[in-house]
């Protein structure tokens, strides 16, 4: 089956719909879901939705869209990944599409989830837009290949793609990829070796063809599998079958479900 290894179900839309959900999920072969972190105050929700369903993951982080809020430490960010259901740290990375000025913030933001990834040994979930060069570069400075992790809802270029496998990292593709103008991206996502790619849905947010403006959910990445199968002309259950094992060998503390 497959995994939606980046999702926000704790959003409102989402949420209060668990259960048609998670029907859906079945319905659509989708099998596990990482429920995705983006600020400390929300971070309960996560772990609870996480707690209840054994299908279900978490991660603990602070997004790096989100300025005026409480700033995660290092020390912080370790106690809360100590708990089974926590499996990677995240989401975090660089945005310089949303956010303009002095960023340095930003940057010091995640190199304190980085260096939390390294003392807990759990992956990293990497957001970046628009800030490429500065996000790899953090990368290499702060170590980040000695834990790894997946640089989640792709939209750069093959040349980063490359540089983050190098490092041992993830690409992870979103329903952006069956965008029609993501002519680029469809590239890239030819270009990927299945050995090192995910599949996630980024929902409430992304909705794939056919349902884009529309609210997602985890058990429309089977769209996304879909589109990637088409592109490399390869049966879907390729597709599955390596993004599945894909995930549990990155998220090496997720146990899945029969």
């Amino acid at each position: 089956m497959l995994v939606d290894s980046h999702c926000h179900i704790n959003f409102p839309e989402l949420v209060q719909n668990m259960d048609q959900l998670r029907a859906d999920m079945l319905t659509n072969e989708v099998g596990h879901a990482l429920c995705v972190s983006v600020t400390l105050d929300k971070f309960p929700e996560v772990l609870a939705i996480a707690e209840q369903y054994p299908n279900i993951f978490a991660s603990v982080g602070v997004h790096p869209d989100y300025e005026d809020i409480q700033e995660p430490g290092v020390a912080q960010l370790i106690a809360l990944a100590d708990n089974p259901r926590v499996v990677a740290i995240g989401e975090t990375g660089l945005d310089y599409f949303r956010l303009t000025g002095n960023l340095d913030w930003q940057r010091e933001r995640f190199r304190t989830h980085i260096r939390a990834a390294k003392a807990t040994g759990k992956p990293l979930i990497i957001h970046t837009r628009n800030a490429a060069e500065d996000t790899l570069r953090i990368m290499h400075e702060e170590g980040a290949a000695e834990v790894g992790g997946v640089m989640h809802c792709f939209t750069e270029s093959w040349e980063v793609a490359q540089a983050a496998i190098d490092m041992g990292f993830y690409i992870s593709f979103s329903g952006i990829v069956t965008f029609k103008n993501a002519v680029a991206l469809k590239e890239v996502a030819q270009k990927v070796p299945l050995a090192s790619m995910l599949v996630e849905t980024d929902s409430p947010y992304l909705a794939p063809i056919p349902f884009r403006g529309k609210t997602n959910q985890p058990a429309y990445v089977r769209h996304v599998a879909e589109e990637i199968a088409r592109l490399r002309d390869i049966p879907l259950q390729a597709v599955m079958d390596a993004t599945t094992r894909n995930f549990f060998t990155l998220f090496k503390h997720a146990q899945p479900c029969n």
